[in-house]
């Protein structure tokens, strides 16, 4: 075979490649809103996994692209852009930093005939009493991070008092919930908490809150506050001194929040992650360690859990759609069950019963100031004070299906 012969066969499999239809995919997520960082690192993530998968092939020999709407964390603005992007023929659907927004959107993708896969969606309802078949969340639950959070403070803080404050809508919810019961802190006389509006709470609101708190005589401060809701709590609370005087901790802690926070007002809060750019290291993953670096190299910036769940999805996505020779729904739901895999940390499971992805969970703690600075990003927030096995961490089946009936759902996903 001469060479004209093989650059004609050549330049046909690249016309052949490009050619190929694209399989587009959808992210649903707050461009704008509290939570907008988480969903900027989302779109970062997303657009990573997308490029190195085209680059080695695609899907069943074709490229993938990336559509998105903005939610603004609003669940029927999620809602809308599920039938948007539907109509626009997408394969599936992700995103979303609000359990509400998930939790909306997923049913709506359901009746559209889609996977919708929950980001950072921590509400215990997401794949419990609002769980369903077209839904897989990538990230823990807030029972694992409450059962991690709770099994440091109770062995490092025994018998202190509580006081919680509490964003009001089912992640919140939830999550004081599930972190009283794994604190024994459920006796709300002795350990008590106010709800601040979800969207919308006011400056006013989270000052006459931490005023509460302050004279409350409390030990520990549970912020159940995510995105820019925290951050503006936490100045709050600096201005007041309370991070001085009490240990203050935040159920899901995210790189974002410290960054918008500040290290030195952010100084020994603790919190719970699924995932760090540390994590690689203390798990001894070679992939993880090259997402990092990639990442880093892509957008000058370590990556967040956010951008993480991202890559991770757009990868587990293509995986089962691979395994099943299908990008149908059904056939990847098939594939996705029980399936156990490997990609930036040790090993995970998307579980079967409630589509859950279990895995391993870290209690962190934010590092002085002095620390952080010695990055080159100067983003090394975290130490990672207390890890806990996603068998340990999650719900068994007999939990879940009480909460199912609790919730008048059936003990099988529909």
């Amino acid at each position: 075979m001469n060479r004209i012969t093989l650059l004609a066969l050549g330049l046909g499999f690249c016309l052949t490649a490009q050619a190929a239809d694209p399989i587009t995919l959808g992210l649903n997520y707050p461009r704008t809103g509290s939570y907008k960082e988480e969903g900027l690192a989302q779109m970062r993530g997303a657009l990573l996994a997308i490029d190195e998968i085209n680059e080695a092939g695609g899907v069943l020999g074709r490229p993938l692209r990336l559509i998105s709407r903005n939610t603004a964390s609003r669940p029927e603005k999620a809602v809308a852009n599920v039938d948007k992007m539907a109509d626009e023929g997408v394969a599936m659907l992700f995103g979303g930093v609000s359990s509400a927004v998930a939790i909306a959107a997923s049913k709506r993708a359901k009746e559209r005939g889609l996977l919708y896969f929950g980001t950072l969606t921590y509400s215990n309802d997401t794949t419990g009493k609002d769980g369903h078949r077209y839904m897989f969340r990538e990230c823990n639950n807030a029972w694992m991070s409450a059962r991690v959070l709770g099994q440091y403070l109770n062995d490092k803080m025994p018998g202190k008092t509580y006081f919680y404050i509490t964003s009001d809508y089912t992640w919140g919810h939830t999550s004081e919930s599930s972190l009283r019961q794994a604190t024994g802190t459920v006796d709300q006389n002795k350990h008590q908490g106010v709800k601040t509006a979800f969207p919308g709470a006011r400056l006013s609101d989270y000052r006459a809150a931490l005023e509460k708190a302050a004279n409350s005589g409390a030990e520990v401060l549970v912020l159940v506050l995510f995105g820019e809701d925290m951050v503006r709590a936490m100045r709050i609370a600096d201005e007041l001194d309370l991070n001085k005087k009490m240990q203050i901790a935040v159920p899901n802690l995210t790189q974002s929040m410290v960054e918008l926070a500040g290290p030195d007002i952010m100084r020994g809060v603790l919190g719970t992650e699924p995932w760090t750019w540390r994590v690689p290291e203390l798990e001894g993953s070679e992939r993880g360690k090259a997402f990092v670096r990639d990442f880093g190299e892509r957008y000058q910036t370590h990556p967040s859990s956010s951008a993480a769940s991202a890559y991770s999805i757009v990868y587990q996505w293509a995986d089962a759609a691979t395994r099943a020779k299908s990008i149908g729904s059904e056939q990847v739901i098939t594939a996705l069950e029980n399936h156990s895999y490997s990609l930036l940390k040790d090993q995970q499971q998307w579980r079967e019963f409630d589509h859950q992805n279990v895995q391993t969970v870290y209690a962190i703690q934010v590092k002085p100031r002095e620390e952080v600075l010695k990055d080159r990003f100067k983003q090394d927030y975290f130490e990672i004070v207390h890890r806990l096995s996603g068998e340990q961490a999650a719900p068994s089946l007999a939990e879940w299906q009480e909460e199912r009936r609790a919730g008048g759902q059936p003990a099988r996903l529909q």
